[in-house]
């Protein structure tokens, strides 16, 4: 019998799908609700596993790692694509890693519900009116007539550029190979530069992969380009925004407001300054985190992916 574990599982719901069932007699499965961060710890949590099931990018999977698992064959990642593994480290050590597939709306729809509880000062009027503060007590924004800026007009940034147009907002795009004819099929207009977009717009939202030339892109200069009343949001990866410019920028109260649904440090330590840094809506990575994408995508798909490892016919294998 293969026995698999499934890391990261913060709201114990892994294990209770009912696709897991139909293997019942040929897999046996388990999840950790917490997340360990120290090798030593993990590798004896999850030794004597043939089968790891990663939540993500929420546990780093590196050689070292892998190099003392020798009981593991398969890795599954929620997703198709996972920063954290070492793909390479699992090939040469003869681990298999395949993938999920994985929904573009839910992280549309945060973008969007960070969008507007920046604009609307959601948080702060909630919490005035749960604790008998003040009954009013900010201004709200207005999108209708405003920019918005889209960084990075792929899979998710185009469904939140055609929403942005919905809302009656001129939308301005930018990536390194975004073309006119692309960015207007999306109803957006090609900025000249990201330094453009950024000064143009009142709402700059990311959508990009993290990458060599992704990383450190927006930094002081950049942010610094950008309207004293402009809103960023950033629900791709964290280091894609230099991190002591982005905290300096929050610090100095630079900008309106900022959202962020990703951090360079995961799970967020608890006395870490984002925690309570001014005018920073933040949420703790949910931008996949839905009902939907657990339960069509993630978990079942996962399933399949062990299923067909255990009959010699790997599918959607990464790498």
């Amino acid at each position: 019998m293969l026995r698999c574990v499934v890391l990261d599982d913060y709201q114990t719901v892994a294990t209770g799908y009912p696709e897991w069932a139909a293997y019942a007699d040929a897999l046996s499965v388990d999840a950790l609700s917490d997340h360990i961060s120290d090798t030593d710890e993990l590798v004896a949590r999850i030794g004597e596993y043939d089968v790891v099931v990663a939540m993500r990018e929420r546990t780093e999977i590196n050689r070292s790692l892998l190099e003392r698992l020798p009981r593991l064959k398969l890795i599954v990642t929620t997703g198709m694509r996972n920063a954290s593994i070492d793909v390479t480290a699992a090939a040469e050590l003869g681990i298999t890693v395949c993938g999920t597939e994985s929904a573009t709306a839910p992280t549309v729809e945060l973008t969007w519900a960070l969008i507007l509880g920046l604009a609307r000062r959601i948080v702060a009027e909630n919490n005035a009116l749960r604790s008998g503060g003040p009954w009013q007590s900010t201004l709200g924004v207005d999108l209708h007539g405003r920019t918005l800026g889209v960084i990075g007009l792929g899979r998710l940034g185009s469904r939140v550029a055609r929403v942005g147009t919905a809302f009656g907002m001129q939308t301005v795009a930018w990536s390194q190979n975004l073309t006119a004819d692309a960015a207007a099929a999306s109803g957006a207009r090609l900025a000249s530069s990201l330094d453009e977009l950024l000064a143009v717009s009142d709402v700059a939202t990311i959508h990009l992969k993290l990458s060599d030339r992704t990383r450190g892109l927006l930094g002081a200069q950049q942010l610094g380009a950008m309207k004293p009343s402009a809103l960023l949001v950033n629900t791709s990866r964290a280091p894609i925004i230099d991190q002591a410019a982005l905290r300096d920028t929050l610090a100095h109260e630079r900008l309106g407001g900022v959202a962020l649904d990703v951090f360079d440090v995961e799970p967020l330590p608890a006395d870490d300054y984002l925690r309570t840094a001014p005018r920073l809506l933040a949420t703790p990575h949910l931008g996949y985190v839905t009902e939907e994408n657990y339960g069509t995508y993630f978990f079942p798909q996962a399933v399949e992916d062990i299923a067909a490892f255990a009959a010699g016919k790997a599918i959607r294998v990464i790498g």
